[in-house]
Parts: C-alpha cells; structure tokens; sequence
C-alpha cells in the first residue's frame, strides 16, 4: 500500500513590513476586501484542503489576527507560531511544528497571488525527487554588477529572479535550519544549499508577485479587479 503523502504549508508573516505606509504590518492590510494574509492561506486551501497550514506572525499579534479572522468569518484550519528575529528565525520556528516525513513548502505571505498549479508543481518535484525546488522568472532589464571600480555590465541571461513556495524534504530542511544564522540566509533555498541538499529550479509565475511597497498594494487590488472580470 502506497503512503498517503504528508503536505505542509509555512507561510511566513512574521515581519512588520512597514515600507507600504500605515500602522499595520502589511500581511494585515486589506486587499480585494479582506487581509492580505486570508488571501495567501486561501491560495493553499484551493490547492488541497488537507494541507496542514502554519502562520508565522509577528510577536504579539496573535489576538490582532484572531480579530480579524472574527471580523471576516475566516475560518480555514491553521495553527499559528510566532517569529523571530529574522525571517530565517521565523521559518526555524515554524519548522518545529512540522515532522520529519512531511514535505513542506515555505511560502512569502506578501506573495497572495501564488496558484495551485505553482504549488502542486512544487510539491510534487521535491516529493519525487527528494530535493528543494524554487521557483524562478527571467529577469527582464538591464542589469550592473558593483565592482570597486564602480559597475559593469552583467549578463541577465545568467540570473533569475527566485520566488517562492520553495518546497523540500522537511527532514532535510530542518537539518539544513539546525544551524546559526547567517547574513546570506535570504531565503530557504540559501540555507538548504549550503547544507548540501540539491536545488532544481521550476518556472515560477510573473502574476506571483511580491507586496512590499505601497505601490504593490495599488498593484494588488488592480490585478484582484483583473481575476473577477475573467
């Protein structure tokens, strides 16, 4: 008998983010009429309502969160964990609820826009192939390497803009995060290569976009205007 497969979620939104303005942390902002990160849990639901979802938040904002879930009926099924000083803190954090035989994938909650297809994608290769995989866009400008002479001018055909989910083995991840931390830890793929586990790129999505400035958040409500009208 074949084993059920074990799926996992970590969504992490456990940073203030406070470049798009306001006093909210922007996962809290409404876009489309709710909360950036009700979205982004929705993305996984629609996905595959048996996925196990953990919410990394900021310290103290549980009962913030637990308000607005009233305020808007939202009722998927997720456990939340606080983060910590970085994001790979906050990711080391949600790791501890999740066991060795599950895969797992790491997901920005500022990225709201993230479809199925991207994630069975991504869970289906680090599941078959028992390695971490990414999703990746072309990078489209021009683009300049720092020298100490001042710049130069870079290839962009050799670069690739990473995105996430990045999904991996979790008894690999977690071996990968029992580590100190350091500066080039930017993303999970960083942490996990560097311990040795093997990284295969996927095609990502140029809708999966990440919210980060107030520009974004404009950004945001027009493409969700976008989705109804389809």
């Amino acid at each position: 008998m074949i084993p059920e497969r074990k799926y996992s979620a970590i969504i992490v939104a456990g940073g203030k983010g406070y470049r798009v303005g306001g006093e909210l942390p922007k996962q809290f902002i409404s876009i489309g009429g709710k909360p950036m990160l009700m979205h982004t849990i929705q993305a996984f639901y629609d996905y595959d309502y048996r996925v196990r979802i953990i919410v990394v938040l900021p310290e103290g904002y549980k009962p913030l969160w637990q308000q607005l879930c009233d305020e808007y009926r939202f009722a998927i099924n997720h456990t939340i964990v606080y983060g910590g000083e970085t994001r790979f803190h906050s990711v080391k954090n949600g790791l501890s609820l999740i066991s060795d035989e599950e895969t797992v994938c790491i997901h920005d909650a500022a990225r709201p826009f993230v479809t199925s297809g991207l994630i069975g994608r991504c869970f289906d290769i680090a599941f078959n192939d028992n390695c971490g995989v990414i999703p990746v866009i072309d990078e489209v400008n021009s683009v300049r390497r720092l020298t100490e002479k001042g710049s130069e001018i870079a290839n962009r055909e050799e670069l690739k803009i990473v995105q996430t989910p990045q999904a991996f083995p979790a008894e690999q991840l977690k071996a990968a995060y029992n580590t100190h931390y350091l500066p080039v830890f930017t993303d999970d793929a960083s942490v996990a290569e560097i311990s040795g586990i093997k990284i295969i790129l996927t095609e990502g999505e140029e809708s999966n976009i990440k919210v980060t400035t107030a520009f974004d958040i404009e950004l945001a409500e027009f493409y969700l205007k976008y989705l109804s009208k389809r």
